[in-house]
């Protein structure tokens, strides 16, 4: 569906001449329409309920599961997503205030709670397991801010966001599929299937044929709200939903590691420099990448991979250690990676004033 959208869509920004401001922090410096995720909550909508009422009416799979548990879950959900899609759409035409955005994503992670589904178990993790609603729920909305933010800020890269979430989808609805919680398993891979001709049209898209295209801000808060929802989903200790595994929590948010660390750190290094947070700069993983030597594609692709590489690991480690244990090695090895890349853009830049040097 997302395949005939996304024409119709670049007819019209071209007509309208709808494009992503081009300025000193973009990576790119030429004329791109932005719109691209204007379609993705639609979709996800209409093919959702759609599919739900077939699956459900022919017996497609074995739905032994009590709905009522969680109906009012993805009810939320679809409401989160209207809401979020309106507001991404003002924003990608007009811009709208970032204190409007920070209250309307608030407001849309505080529909989850509202439905039945947050955190209520730790699995250990801080040596806490059980979770109160008074912390559980804050906790939750928390949580989806921050995914939300994170999702909106690692866009910076042709195919990253669309690539990152669609590993996301992926992985959790095959995890899904593997515990029974078919429901979620079709909503995870409905998201992929929408993700997967905007991601060609992103990444393969040319110039002359007027074929790119950005998801924009309407279509990274749609998307971290959706992969917010299938991860805390994933981490609920829910018997309605799947059944209970000793390291859910952590295998839920492998996936969204990348962005969560990477907002963090950015955050963090803002902060010790007396800059405001919220800032935009230069300094997100993928800058990293491309100053290190590769191609715009080539990070793409490495990001990519990396994500599937914390997925895997904490999915096989969680079998043989404690979840405190995976976290702290996921930090570490975080932390190495960064090092590493640190050395190598010293090394990069030490090289070009030598090649300055000789040059004069």
């Amino acid at each position: 569906m997302n395949t005939a959208f996304i024409p119709f869509i670049l007819l019209v920004t071209y007509k309208k001449r709808l494009f992503d401001p081009i300025d000193a922090r973009k990576l790119h410096q030429r004329i791109i329409p932005r719109l691209g995720g204007v379609a993705f909550a639609p979709i996800q909508c209409i093919l959702m309920v759609i599919t739900m009422v077939l699956v459900f009416k022919t017996s497609f799979a074995p739905f032994e599961v009590q709905s009522w548990a969680f109906l009012s879950h993805f009810m939320m959900l679809i409401c989160g997503l209207v809401i979020l899609s309106i507001v991404g759409i003002g924003d990608d035409l007009i811009g709208v205030d970032y204190k409007w955005k920070f209250l309307t994503q608030v407001l849309v992670a505080s529909l989850l709670p509202l439905s039945g589904l947050w955190i209520n178990d730790l699995y250990g993790l801080g040596f806490i397991i059980k979770l109160s609603p008074w912390i559980g729920m804050p906790l939750t909305i928390f949580v989806i801010v921050l995914i939300i933010n994170a999702v909106n800020l690692i866009d910076g890269l042709d195919g990253l966001c669309s690539g990152l979430i669609g590993v996301s989808c992926l992985v959790l609805g095959s995890l899904f599929m593997f515990y029974g919680a078919w429901v979620h398993a079709l909503f995870a891979f409905i998201t992929l299937g929408v993700l997967i001709p905007f991601f060609y049209y992103n990444v393969f898209g040319t110039k002359k044929r007027r074929r790119q295209i950005f998801m924009g801000d309407t279509g990274s808060m749609t998307l971290g709200f959706s992969i917010a929802f299938l991860a805390i989903s994933f981490a609920m200790n829910n018997e309605y939903i799947k059944p209970f595994s000793e390291g859910a929590i952590v295998v839920a948010f492998s996936t969204l590691i990348i962005p969560v660390f990477d907002v963090a750190r950015v955050m963090y290094v803002r902060w010790r420099q007396g800059q405001p947070i919220f800032k935009p700069d230069r300094n997100h993983l993928h800058h990293k990448f491309l100053k290190a030597g590769m191609t715009h594609r080539t990070a793409m692709i490495a990001i990519i991979g990396l994500s599937l590489f914390f997925s895997i690991f904490n999915i096989v480690m969680v079998e043989y250690i404690s979840n405190n244990i995976v976290l702290v090695l996921d930090v570490f090895l975080w932390i190495g990676f960064h090092a590493i890349f640190n050395r190598l853009d010293r090394r990069n830049v030490i090289a070009k004033v030598q090649l300055y040097i000789n040059l004069l």
